[in-house]
């Protein structure tokens, strides 16, 4: 589906941020919070490798840092983001940061492996675009491409047919208008994702009844202008 271009005030004026750089400091806060969105709970540990742009300024820009800040929770605009590898360590999060080498990726991009407290794992790679704006290109080794800026629901699920008029469906039925929507696999009758993201809130009593329907293996929403993110398998 066609991505139609859009500006808005925050487009023009950029973002409220702690940092030299909107997109090595604001865009990597916010790869490591919506990666701790996506995992859905407190980061134990975490493996970091920036690529790019990233990996040759990233330490100068504050990159390493921020994506630090990020998987802690921080915003963009909390001054305690200089401060975040001592957070982490106040907090018991243990982490490890390099370089890494990607073929055809965005000059701004980290690949972030991290564990949660419950030893739930997730894989994310992601770029920052500029202006703090991101781009969330792989989860577990699926490409998926969403910017996580609208109500977004991404669904896990084995690669059966059903599943995708199931979910539309669900929507329709509460009236939930698709912005847009993505649609990836590893392989043929392996494992499926779908990204959609919807022009209102998702209610809770959705999900929950969504991650209760066979062939379902995860389902997670975030909802970055409220800050929530919900996980569940």
């Amino acid at each position: 589906m066609k991505r139609e271009a859009q500006m808005n005030i925050f487009d023009i004026l950029g973002p409220v941020m702690v940092g030299p750089s909107s997109s090595h400091t604001a865009g990597a806060v916010r790869i490591g919070l919506v990666t701790r969105r996506l995992l859905g709970e407190k980061v134990k540990t975490a493996r970091i490798g920036m690529y790019g742009s990233f990996a040759a300024t990233g330490k100068g820009h504050g990159t390493d840092r921020a994506l630090v800040a990020g998987l802690l929770g921080m915003e963009p605009d909390d001054i305690r983001i200089p401060d975040s590898f001592a957070q982490a360590e106040r907090e018991k999060m243990k982490f490890q940061i390099g370089e890494i080498s990607l073929s055809g990726a965005h000059p701004n991009t980290a690949v972030l492996k991290v564990e949660g407290v419950s030893g739930r794992k997730l894989e994310v790679q992601a770029s920052s675009l500029g202006g703090g704006r991101i781009m969330i290109n792989r989860l577990d080794g699926i490409e998926v491409n969403c910017t996580c800026e609208m109500p977004t629901l991404i669904v896990h699920n084995i690669d059966q047919p059903g599943h995708v008029a199931k979910v539309t469906s669900m929507l329709f039925e509460s009236n939930i208008n698709i912005a847009n929507m993505s649609l990836y696999r590893d392989r043929r009758g392996g494992i499926a994702v779908m990204v959609i993201e919807a022009d209102k809130e998702i209610p809770e009593q959705m999900l929950e009844w969504l991650k209760q329907q066979e062939g379902i293996k995860k389902v997670t929403y975030i909802n970055a202008a409220k800050g929530e993110e919900k996980n569940g398998l």
